[in-house]
């Protein structure tokens, strides 16, 4: 249950970073308090997690996540750059989060 915690912490990381843009340096009311909110739930469950998950395997899980998540949806919602080299790192990212799972002990 703690990886599943771990991921939807991860998940709120991206809702919490995909906020922070929409806020507009928080003068959008309603984008900022999803970002409280996001932020706020993310810690939680992060918490959580490392209760039972080594802290900092569980902390570079969640950054990952939140790096992967908001680096895709960037490219998805924000027209940024989708380059060879960009997915390239994103994948090996991806990679290195699984390998982390795989060790964990």
């Amino acid at each position: 249950m703690n990886w599943v915690y771990l991921i939807i912490a991860g998940l709120f990381e991206i809702g919490f970073t995909t906020c922070l843009k929409l806020s507009n340096n928080f003068t959008n009311p309603r984008w900022s308090i999803g970002f409280v909110v996001c932020i706020s739930l993310s810690f939680y469950f992060l918490n959580k997690a490392i209760q039972q998950i080594p802290m900092g395997t569980a902390y570079a899980v969640w950054t990952g996540i939140g790096a992967v998540g908001t680096a895709v949806l960037g490219i998805v919602l924000f027209q940024e750059p989708a380059a060879f080299w960009r997915i390239f790192f994103i994948t090996t990212l991806i990679a290195s989060l699984v390998g982390l799972k795989l060790v964990a002990s």
